[in-house]
């Protein structure tokens, strides 16, 4: 790769094999963005979340393997160019990072393909798997590339809204996904027809594959919004997204609509969002997801609290009996097995009674 001199204060920049970039293993994230016929990477300069970046497996640690556009998950090996993009992760049972200030050595934080440097993680973790950067990749005009280039343009606000159930969670893997994903089988069982998407969390594919073999059509999620990750992106943003997001889904002609918010009410980002006036207006029912009776006692009554309408429980703790009558027991919500969820019958009275209460 040939380097040019550049004048103080200018970017250093340094000419690309186009076919090296071709070669790369391209990640989930990065999925919208065109990169073809990039001759051109920036080799020094502080990146910001979203940019795209060119970088050389050093090490594999912690994430083996590189989810890539498609969803495959394809194997890494030291050497492996890869693009992934910048950005943030929170991760309380993985790691905690945030985007370096320098293109120095850094980290795979996340398989879907966010490039950060660990700030921590989670005693079970290994160690993260090491790039290196070798530029930021930029367009013909000279300008990085950023995954809002290619966000979905905001569409026009609806003159009707579909009905809107947001399922959120006490904490990562307490089952929001999959409790998500049983209610949109549901409903599309019961002849609706059925948008989600994932509003808030950490760029990867498979919550959104997910959604859509449950058969919702279409599925989005925050990179469709041109964001790699929520994390640290702060409340306008965030509050922009799910704008974006529910606006497009009315405007595709769901009859209903499925929302997944990453994450645990702790989380910043996802307090944040449950806690503004524009969520509050536009999201029919909660489903709350818990592992447990004291996270679904202590998360339904935070959700009350703040004035959302709780639809019911669900999530890990009703794959358990046990955990089933703690939670009837300290709780009056009603508990959604994923049978329950997924029951054509109980959707579609579910569906009627949120839109009977408009």
């Amino acid at each position: 790769m040939r380097t040019d001199p550049v004048p103080a204060g200018a970017a250093r920049t340094g000419d690309l094999d186009p076919d090296r970039v071709a070669r790369a293993k391209h990640a989930y994230t990065t999925r919208r963005v065109s990169t073809a016929g990039v001759t051109r990477v920036e080799l020094e300069g502080v990146p910001a979340a979203g940019d795209l970046v060119l970088a050389r497996v050093v090490s594999v640690g912690q994430h083996p393997r590189l989810e890539l556009r498609d969803g495959r998950r394809a194997s890494l090996f030291p050497g492996d160019d890869v693009v992934v993009c910048y950005g943030a992760r929170y991760a309380p049972d993985q790691f905690h990072a945030g985007v370096p200030d320098d293109l120095a050595p850094c980290h795979l934080v996340a398989a879907g393909g966010l490039a950060g440097r660990v700030e921590s993680a989670h005693d079970r973790m290994g160690s993260a798997t090491t790039l290196e950067p070798t530029g930021l990749l930029l367009d013909a005009e000279g300008r990085r590339i950023n995954l809002r280039s290619a966000a979905l343009p905001p569409a026009p606000a609806p003159a009707r809204r579909p009905v809107t159930v947001a399922v959120v969670g006490a904490s990562m893997n307490a089952g929001k996904t999959t409790s998500a994903a049983h209610l949109v089988r549901g409903l599309r069982l019961a002849g609706l027809r059925v948008g989600a998407a994932k509003v808030t969390g950490t760029g990867a594919g498979g919550d959104v594959w997910l959604l859509g073999d449950a058969g919702a059509d279409p599925v989005y999620d925050f990179t469709s919004a041109g964001v790699p990750t929520t994390y640290r992106t702060g409340p306008a943003e965030v509050r922009r997204i799910f704008t974006e997001l529910t606006d497009r889904l009315a405007g595709d002609g769901c009859d209903v609509v499925v929302l997944e918010v990453a994450d645990g009410l702790f989380h910043e980002e996802s307090a944040t969002l449950l806690t503004d006036p524009r969520f509050i207006e536009r999201v029919d029912g909660v489903l709350f997801a818990a592992r447990d009776a004291l996270g679904a006692a202590a998360g339904s009554a935070w959700l009350r609290e703040r004035g959302l309408p709780v639809l019911g429980l669900s999530g890990v703790l009703t794959a358990s009996p046990l955990a089933v009558a703690e939670a009837e027991a300290a709780t009056s919500e009603p508990l959604w097995s994923l049978p329950r969820l997924g029951d054509p019958s109980a959707a579609a009275e579910l569906f009627h009674q949120l839109a009977a209460r408009r």
